[in-house]
Order: structure tokens, then sequence, then C-alpha cells
């Protein structure tokens, strides 16, 4: 579980990324596409095709970090949902 400050906001991009993208692109694709600020310390989520895995990319005052996690297949209590 990954603690976070109150205030922080999470963003999650419903749709998939190519998970072959490293942090500077995953930002850059956040500033066109999302028009929010990579910089400005929110957490964005983003997801694969195939829902398995995320990438959590955010700014910790001295640098992008992005945290990688894989979706483990008994783990049946994470659903994606659309939003409505």
């Amino acid at each position: 579980m990954i603690g976070l400050p109150p205030g922080v906001r999470v963003l999650v991009a419903t749709k998939p990324v190519d998970f072959r993208k490293g942090a500077d692109t995953l930002a850059a694709l956040a500033k066109e596409a999302l028009k929010q600020d990579p910089y400005a310390g929110t957490v964005l989520v983003f997801r694969a095709k195939r829902a398995d895995r995320i990438k959590i990319l955010v700014w910790d005052g001295t640098g992008l970090v992005l945290y990688w996690n894989y979706v483990a297949s008994h783990c049946s209590s994470f659903r994606w949902r659309l939003a409505s």
C-alpha cells in the first residue's frame, strides 16, 4: 500500500498505454493528452492493454518516480471499472 499525503490528486488514465514507454514519455503523454502537469505532484496511473499491469508516475520534488506493478491473476478483488 502506498500512503499519500492529504490533498494529493490521483488521476487514472482509462485508455491503455504502450507499456514500453518510460517516465519521460508518460510525462509527455500526461501533459498532451490528459492536460495535466506531471511535475505538480499529481499521481498519474496508467494501465496496460490487458489490464494486468499498471504504471504509476509521480513527481517527488527531485525527479519523476515510476512505479510498475503486475496485478496477479489470483488477485480477484482488483477490477477495472469504466467511468459512466
